[in-house]
């Protein structure tokens, strides 16, 4: 066009026209593309930071396992104890109560027994009324006794109020 070898005014105009359409349109690209960037930039940075917290999630996450992991450990060992501890514990004790006391911690999420402490059952932890404390006081100290309401064995200690 600058040369001169369109000589057609009307061609030289719509070529023009063409041009300044094609250098909005460049313009326009040019916008849209620095706003994918800004958008680009921005979600990387979200990325990186979404990364970091997965990283010091998956750290803590390391961390705790590695804590659940020792304390179920202890627990087991602990449990090993207990179940050594028992065997001579409930040596002298009646087969029958022993049946009965493994039969009641089974439904009772591991508590067969409980002791009965101020009027209260350690195992529901419900008072027991006037009547029944004393239908337990008349019983015979070897005698097994159960609460009314949770059927665990209730276990008399001097701190019972019989």
């Amino acid at each position: 066009m600058d040369q001169g070898l369109v000589t057609n005014p009307k061609d030289l105009e719509r070529m023009q026209h063409e041009l300044e359409s094609l250098e909005r349109r460049i313009s326009s690209l040019e916008d849209d593309e620095l706003e994918v960037m800004e958008k680009l930039e921005e979600a990387q940075r979200e990325l990186d930071q979404l990364q970091q917290l997965v990283a010091e999630t998956d750290d803590r996450l390391t961390t705790l396992h590695a804590a659940r992991d020792e304390k179920l450990a202890d627990i087991d060992a602990k449990l090993q104890q207990v179940q050594a501890d028992r065997g001579p514990a409930a040596e002298g004790l009646p087969a029958d109560l022993v049946t009965l006391y493994d039969r009641l911690r089974d439904q009772k999420g591991g508590v067969g027994a409980a002791a009965l402490r101020r009027r209260e059952c350690g195992g529901c932890r419900l008072t027991l009324d006037s009547v029944e404390l004393t239908r337990i006081k008349g019983l015979p100290e070897d005698e097994v006794v159960r609460c009314e309401e949770c059927q665990r064995i209730l276990v008399r200690t001097p701190e019972s109020g019989l």
